[in-house]
């Protein structure tokens, strides 16, 4: 696949992202939904790749969906057919991607802009980023399953006063909130962004870390902690016989950097009875 509305550079075990539309300050598109799943299924299937960074091109993150057409993209892809959010199909990717992802805003993020990387493991942001869940202010609801996520990362009270009100806010108070870990000055956003991967992955499993970014997003919402233990007995028990354990021990002890031998393409042990989705079925 043929990427037109984003830019997809690996290099060092990283692979960038960048949403590249920035003469409509990369806006969302249906095109740039497909890309970002493609560009998704690539990573996950190339374990050279063990982290992803996504960003924005110009002086935008994202602004948006493309209001082109006087909003003709509010009205779904095939406006005769039942709707089905195409931000949320890329948030529910990025939720089952098998790579820590981390989201460097290097400007306004509005909309989909500001929902689109809540499956991001870090997100951090230029000091001079803006951030608005403004649904509510162009008739609308919020999408990239935003319900979910937002309050579990900022809390519910946060959530609600963010997502009913619409309104712009900077990038010190999504610091202030949780919602970024990090600001920076523009000019050290991505080098900041991929020291943060090489702290991830640096002498780590690439299939640990998998599991691991699953398992906790996974119990976020769990009714009850025995959920966890039934899950981290059953993936801990087949990590501990693994390939993966014997070289961190056996390094541990060597004193040396280890050198795991799994990979997450083909290594991975049996989690569908943990982490399999529930098909999607349309409501409207």
């Amino acid at each position: 696949m043929e990427y037109s509305d984003i830019l997809c550079e690996k290099a060092d075990g990283l692979l960038t992202i960048t949403l590249n539309r920035p003469d409509r300050m990369n806006a969302f598109t249906y095109g740039m939904r497909d890309e970002l799943l493609d560009a998704f299924d690539r990573a996950d299937a190339d374990d050279d790749v063990r982290a992803v960074i996504i960003t924005g091109a110009g002086r935008a993150f994202c602004a948006g969906a493309d209001l082109a057409g006087d909003g003709e993209s509010l009205k779904g892809e095939t406006p005769d057919a039942p709707f089905r959010d195409g931000g949320g199909m890329v948030t529910l990717r990025m939720f089952d991607l098998n790579k820590p992802i981390i989201a460097a805003f290097n400007g306004a993020a509005a909309g989909i802009g500001a929902t689109l990387c809540l499956a991001a493991d870090v997100r951090i942001a230029a000091s001079h980023a803006k951030f608005g869940f403004v649904f509510t202010r162009r008739g609308v609801v919020l999408e990239s399953c935003a319900a979910w996520f937002l309050p579990r990362i900022v809390g519910m009270p946060q959530a609600l006063r963010w997502a009913v009100s619409g309104a712009l806010f900077p990038a010190a108070e999504a610091l202030r909130h949780g919602l970024v870990s990090e600001l920076v000055e523009a000019q050290e956003l991505l080098p900041r962004a991929r020291e943060i991967c090489r702290e991830l992955t640096a002498d780590t499993s690439a299939v640990s870390v998998a599991l691991v970014r699953r398992m906790l997003w996974q119990m976020a919402g769990a009714d009850h902690p025995m959920e966890a233990h039934r899950m981290e007995s059953a993936l801990f028990g087949a990590m501990g016989k693994s390939p993966d354990a014997a070289e961190g021990v056996a390094s541990f002890f060597e004193k040396r950097p280890p050198a795991f031998p799994m990979r997450p393409s083909r290594d991975m042990p049996d989690t569908a009875r943990f982490f399999a989705a529930p098909d999607y079925e349309d409501e409207s």
